[in-house]
């Protein structure tokens, strides 16, 4: 099984970027709650059923919506699957390399999975076409292809907007019991649309968006997903070190207050 290429920041560099956090500076001029510029695209795949490419800063998230009709889990008959994937293709960073997935790809997978099925941003319910035997499955392939920090924000970011701009055949049931597939398409039913906001802990100082170097030196990370409402739907910690309770709540403000900023990025809900 091949390994990832792990980078280590050089003690000097990690005490200088320590000292330009205490005079309020950052690695590459932004305050400590201020986002890279952010830009969302969509319709960027032709063969899928919705897709998006996000940039924040240098990094790029592809994410692209798969649908196809299959059978249920057997504890949930009467509800359509999601099944979110993520790759770390060595084309994104040097520090990627080919081989099955890792805890890297798997973490970033599940972070922006339970965020999704936390705010029930796909209606599983409204996706079976006969309960008990077929249903829709959803796949939601999420693909960095250039890596500068904070890929969890951006690929969740891309995942909501290609989910945002999906659509579906419409699929009648013929007398016997089988799928007819028909020519028109209809968009994905959707119940919200969480934002993903990551907060990283260097030293004694929160910032948000962690740009690559600032990742290789921080101590630890938190991500919140939150919905239209304000509300927390999912919370991810990442890194070795600890956020004091303090800290977490200082996080959670920064967090809420950002959310909109984000969400202001996203496409049109479905009529």
């Amino acid at each position: 099984m091949s390994e990832r290429v792990h980078t280590v920041v050089p003690a000097p560099r990690r005490e200088a970027i320590l000292s330009m956090l205490k005079r309020g500076e950052r690695v590459d001029g932004r305050r400590a709650d201020e986002y890279r510029e952010v830009r969302v695209e969509t319709g960027v795949v032709g063969n899928a059923e919705g897709s998006a490419r996000v940039s924040i800063g240098h990094t790029k998230v592809i994410a692209g919506v798969k649908a196809s009709p299959g059978s249920p889990f057997p504890d949930a008959p009467d509800k359509g699957i999601q099944i979110v994937y993520a790759e770390l293709i060595p084309m994104a960073s040097p520090i990627f390399e080919p081989g099955p997935p890792d805890e890297n790809d798997v973490e970033l997978a599940r972070v922006v999975d339970r965020g999704l099925r936390s705010s029930s941003t796909v209606k599983l319910e409204e996706l079976a076409l006969v309960p008990g035997k077929h249903v829709w499955r959803i796949y939601i392939d999420i693909y960095p292809i250039d890596h500068d920090g904070n890929l969890i924000d951006a690929s969740g970011l891309a995942a909501v907007a290609a989910l945002l701009t999906s659509k579906i055949p419409k699929v009648s049931v013929s007398s016997n019991g089988s799928l007819v597939m028909e020519e028109e398409r209809v968009p994905l039913p959707i119940g919200d649309a969480p934002v993903f906001v990551t907060i990283a802990k260097i030293g004694d100082t929160l910032v948000v968006d962690p740009c690559y170097e600032e990742e290789l030196v921080m101590d630890a990370r938190i991500t919140f997903a939150i919905d239209r409402e304000g509300n927390v739907c999912a919370i991810q910690k990442g890194g070795r070190g600890s956020f004091s309770a303090d800290e977490v709540v200082k996080a959670l403000d920064l967090a809420l207050a950002l959310a909109p900023e984000l969400r202001s990025k996203l496409p049109p809900f479905p009529q």
